[in-house]
């Protein structure tokens, strides 16, 4: 048999949610922690410079003792933000 693994490179760690949830998620976030959205992403942009997408998750929840999903979307909101910065 033939091994079918795809050659392709994995998709980012971002795309793990649907838009939907993740909107979800995000509006969730300033009831659930006390701190807006705005203010999690300046953290986010302030905080160390990590560069994989699971590192900056790990960093968020342990210094500021985040719920997994709710670090999880701020980082991609982070991302989704500066990704449109830089094409606009």
């Amino acid at each position: 048999m033939k091994d079918h693994h795809s050659t392709r490179p994995e998709a980012p760690m971002t795309h793990v949610f649907s838009d939907e949830t993740h909107r979800n998620l995000l509006s969730r976030i300033p009831q659930c922690t006390g701190r807006e959205i705005a203010d999690w992403l300046r953290t986010v942009d302030e905080g160390p410079s990590l560069f994989r997408f699971e590192e900056k998750v790990s960093w968020l929840r342990g210094e500021h003792d985040l719920a997994y999903g709710h670090a999880k979307a701020i980082v991609h909101e982070y991302d989704l933000r500066r990704a449109a910065r830089k094409l606009g």
